[in-house]
């Protein structure tokens, strides 16, 4: 977005600026810093055209063994910062009469993965509160779409909160599972195509409601759409869950 004019602003905890992205301090889980970074930025530059949703992290393991603090800070960081986030940038975009909001789901939306639950139905729940706020703004002539990566080499593998508990009563499957996870995400995709795919699509002058980053990934969200869901579920099982 920098090599392209854009004057961008990235939210975060920790960071600094870098080659044209000014860093403003704001937390996911405090939605008070998040709308007054946006406020900051609506005063700085009198506008603000495109927000992309791009906080997340990811937690493995049993569902049974998954202790439900830990789910709810990932549901509190993937799902509702994505909504702090949105609902700190409408009221700026109505005053532009448009804007375009782009969000991170995951190919594992469509195709939840065994030991990787509560990651996939954050990403699911992802898509689905796109679809539903496009509904709503559409009027005020603002646009959502989510893209679905599939595997991608980034930071998110190192950042993974692995719980192995459960491991010994599940024969040994759960680490088995994230071992092949964790293999597919260092060989996957760069960031730098993901972020030329996120850069495409939020330029569009019109958005489907999703986009699937990386040719085989398509392939295999459209076979699963059209597999019954037994049989789609059971070759993931057979993939992630042996």
């Amino acid at each position: 977005f920098a090599q392209n004019g854009f004057a961008v602003y990235e939210l975060s905890r920790h960071g600094q600026d870098t080659d044209g992205v000014v860093h403003i301090t704001a937390d996911m889980l405090d939605e008070p810093s998040v709308a007054a970074a946006f406020e900051r930025i609506f005063e700085q530059e009198g506008r603000i055209d495109i927000l992309v949703n791009n906080a997340g992290f990811g937690i493995s393991g049993a569902v049974e063994f998954t202790p439900l603090d830990e789910a709810k800070r990932l549901f509190d960081v993937n799902v509702f910062g994505m909504v702090a986030s949105v609902k700190a940038a409408l009221p700026y975009m109505r005053k532009n009469g448009g804007g375009r909001i782009v969000s991170m789901s995951s190919v594992a939306a469509p195709i939840p993965i065994p030991f990787q639950a509560f990651y996939s139905a954050s990403k699911a729940a992802i898509s689905a509160l796109t679809l539903a706020i496009a509904n709503e703004v559409r009027p005020f002539g603002i646009s959502l779409c989510a893209i679905l990566p599939g595997d991608v080499q980034t930071g998110f593998t190192d950042a993974r909160k692995k719980n192995h508990a459960g491991n010994d009563v599940y024969g040994g499957r759960i680490d088995r599972s994230v071992a092949v996870m964790e293999h597919d995400e260092r060989t996957g995709m760069t960031s730098d195509y993901v972020a030329k795919q996120i850069f495409r699509v939020a330029t569009k002058k019109h958005v489907r409601p999703f986009y699937t980053a990386g040719g085989k990934y398509k392939v295999l969200v459209f076979i699963a759409s059209i597999l019954p869901k037994a049989l789609a579920n059971r070759i993931v099982g057979m993939m992630y869950a042996n």
